[in-house]
């Protein structure tokens, strides 16, 4: 570990017990608010006081084992000793620089999933389709629960486009890496020739924010549309137009709801949505005057971006952003089974988080 790493924990480390004793203050137990945001800090702050506290043990017992290393009768004990302290002191070494890794307040949270078909007609949206079908099936696998709030199914299959809000504790933290935009590279159902076709969609990951009632819309920048659910409900969502469409005019982003019976419920919900994008869209812009050329691209929603290949003929799938990141497990992965390739995302970002800890920015 970097000297600037070790003192930024020796910091923390300090700060931590000075929490301890300001717990303890009655003028911090009086004050409700005090109390609680110092014992959420405290609490954030013990695994780091906990890894320390371990690793000075373990520096012990080395020292303890080298002393002892020259003793004839004891010396292969000893030797046995030292390789297992070396080792921990390793995995503590690692388990603290982790640590340091600045935690996002998001990735608890819960996410606005949206997948749209590109460039490539209706193999585009049967793609837009699969990709939505990982998701939900990871989703499935992690017990979250998905909720459908508009599609716009494809002629063949698939999705227009489609958007989910995804309820799930961790939700924002394994899939913050997915937005950008997916190609595929294989033989489309619709094609008689045997060829392969590259095609896309785009996918956009969207906090949940909890300050989100905090956001203030004016409803003259507001154009509201009102139209017949296509989605599934029965025959009430079917001949009402309770479905929702809200375009905020200076932004233009546009949101829909369409899954509630009611047009009353379906606009508290797309207001909800639009707040989470306008917030998202406002705090991705000051991360990006923050740290331009951050490979991943946290939440940023940037649909511009090419940032991974699903090769069917080969059984491939390759992330562009991180390298060397080429997997052949893409049946199993599109069915659900991402965790190596989210594990691995989110390892490059640690590895980020502690080169620019390490640079002192």
């Amino acid at each position: 570990m970097t000297p600037t790493l070790r003192r930024k924990l020796l910091a923390l480390a300090e700060r931590h017990e000075e929490l301890q004793h300001l717990l303890a203050d009655p003028a911090v137990v009086s004050d409700n608010n005090r109390f609680r945001d110092f014992s959420r800090e405290y609490t954030q702050l013990q695994p780091v006081a906990d890894a320390l506290k371990a690793e000075a043990t373990t520096q012990a017992d080395l020292d303890a084992a080298r002393a002892m290393a020259d003793d004839p009768e004891l010396g292969e004990l000893a030797d046995e000793e030292i390789s297992a302290a070396q080792t921990r002191l390793q995995q503590l070494d690692e388990q603290l620089a982790l640590l340091l890794v600045p935690r996002d307040p998001r990735d608890d949270g819960n996410l606005f999933l949206e997948v749209r078909a590109g460039t490539g007609g209706d193999e585009a949206a049967i793609f837009a389709g699969d990709l939505f079908r990982m998701y939900a099936r990871y989703a499935e696998r992690l017990g979250w629960k998905v909720e459908v709030e508009s599609e716009n199914p494809g002629e063949h299959g698939g999705f227009k486009e489609i958007v989910a809000r995804v309820v799930g504790r961790g939700a924002y933290s394994q899939l913050k890496f997915e937005s950008g935009t997916h190609r595929v590279q294989r033989v489309p159902a619709t094609e008689s020739q045997g060829r392969i076709h590259t095609s896309a969609a785009t996918v956009a990951i969207i906090p949940e924010a909890e300050d989100v009632e905090d956001v203030v819309i004016n409803p003259a920048e507001l154009k509201v549309d009102t139209f017949r659910s296509s989605g599934a409900g029965g025959q009430h969502v079917n001949k009402t137009e309770s479905a929702i469409r809200i375009t905020h005019v200076p932004s233009g982003v546009v949101v829909e709801c369409q899954t509630e019976r009611s047009q009353h419920a379906n606009r508290d919900k797309a207001m909800k949505r639009l707040k989470a994008q306008l917030l998202d869209a406002e705090r991705n812009k000051q991360a990006a005057a923050q740290a331009e050329s951050r490979r991943l691209q946290v939440g940023s929603g940037d649909r511009s971006q090419r940032i991974r290949t699903y090769n069917f003929p080969q059984g491939r799938i390759t992330d562009h952003r991180v390298e060397g990141l080429t997997l052949y497990d893409l049946p199993a992965i599109i069915e659900g089974g991402m965790d190596e390739l989210i594990a691995r995302l989110q390892h490059e970002h640690q590895a980020d988080e502690l080169a620019r800890l390490s640079e002192g920015s």
